[in-house]
């Protein structure tokens, strides 16, 4: 059985200075393939790899746990677009199915693949924003790192 400190945090001026995240900057940064924390260095080193930190402001960008996220997302937001246009298109006109194979698998694959990128970044910025998953300078007591 593990037991938990019942010591009292004491709250002083210093630990309540943190630096200001705003969330939609920093999804935006992310977003854009940009440091969520500057607006300036890459975040990304390959297609899908996350640099190791910024060259601008140096923050680490390791922490970060995307994991699957960003592939939901882009199902969601793609499906969302594909599947009405596919539904409108085939009740109001009628196409040969080899066209509508023409049509819409190459559209689904590049626009997911389009994607991809920007939505992971995005989701990076909001872990940042967000403290989550070691981005937080000062992490509580007890909580082990992933």
């Amino acid at each position: 059985m593990v037991t938990m400190s019942t010591a009292p945090k004491i709250w002083t001026r210093e630990t309540g200075l943190v630096e200001k995240r705003d969330l939609w900057a920093a999804m935006k940064r992310g977003f854009r393939g940009r440091c969520p924390r500057c607006g300036e260095g890459k975040l990304f080193r390959a297609f899908l790899k996350t640099a190791d930190n910024c060259a601008s402001c140096g923050l680490d960008f390791t922490p970060h746990r995307a994991d699957d996220l960003p592939a939901y997302l882009v199902i969601v937001i793609v499906g969302h677009i594909v599947v009405p246009t596919i539904l409108w298109i085939e009740t109001n006109y009628t196409t040969p199915v080899w066209l509508s194979f023409v049509a819409y698998l190459p559209f689904t694959f590049f626009a997911s693949l389009g994607l991809l990128q920007p939505v992971k970044g995005a989701v990076v910025g909001l872990q940042w924003a967000l403290r989550m998953h070691g981005f937080d300078d000062n992490p509580p007591d007890g909580i082990p790192p992933v």
